[in-house]
């Protein structure tokens, strides 16, 4: 799952290759998220979604990470507040071709969706309120995102051929019930129920799900500076 297809060499000598991040993040919450379903992590699926102005989505299968959505760098996977996400490296030669401007200042501090939003925001606490107010790139922008956590974490349910538990977690993960229900559509298929209810309470350690449905959903605020102290201590 994290090798690219280049030539080998390259991740020999000098380790190209997937790498992920928001790992302690992954780990908390999937943790957490064992510990309220009230069964040992080795025996569960987790969809991980840590969606914030930095955004990736992990498959954790037994307590391990099996597949992540960023890559060598953070830049890759989803589009983010101001990544541009998944890209065809072409684009990259033709733009440098074209105008001469910096490409990791373009992609890494232009994109995501403040460049789809056409400038709007790269909080998504700005765009929920433009779109609100009518405005249709906002508005894309949200509808992008949404679906691309939504194709990546089905993309992760295949991988690990079923899924217990979905989990949102940071900034918009936490905070955005709306950002939570719109992708929590997408995945009818599973059997997902969104208790509304639930779906609009703000605290810790929610699950926002329906009593009846067939994979679970939390939400679980997470917490990176408690797992670094841990490792620290440990």
């Amino acid at each position: 799952a994290y090798v690219y297809a280049l030539p080998y060499e390259w991740f020999e000598q000098y380790g190209i290759r997937r790498y992920g991040f928001h790992g302690t993040s992954h780990r908390y919450v999937s943790g957490r998220c064992a510990e309220l379903m009230g069964k040992p992590i080795g025996e569960l699926k987790i969809i991980s979604c840590h969606m914030g102005n930095g955004s990736s989505i992990a498959a954790i299968d037994g307590g391990k990470c099996v597949d992540t959505s960023m890559g060598f760098t953070p830049l890759v996977g989803l589009p983010m507040g101001t990544r541009c996400g998944d890209l065809d490296a072409g684009v990259i030669q033709f733009i440098m071709n074209k105008y001469g401007i910096s490409i990791d200042e373009m992609l890494n501090k232009k994109s995501g969706v403040l460049a789809l939003s056409d400038g709007v925001s790269s909080d998504f606490r700005d765009l929920d309120s433009a779109a609100a107010e009518g405005n249709e790139r906002a508005q894309l922008a949200l509808d992008m995102f949404h679906y691309w956590v939504a194709k990546v974490a089905g993309s992760y349910a295949a991988a690990m051929n079923g899924v217990d538990a979905i989990v949102f977690t940071a900034g918009v993960g936490e905070n955005s019930k709306s950002s939570r229900k719109a992708i929590a559509e997408y995945f009818g298929y599973l059997g997902v129920a969104i208790d509304d209810e639930a779906n609009s309470k703000r605290g810790e350690d929610i699950m926002i799900s329906t009593p009846d449905s067939k994979v679970k959903v939390f939400v679980i605020p997470t917490n990176e500076e408690l797992v670094i102290a841990r490792d620290t201590r440990d």
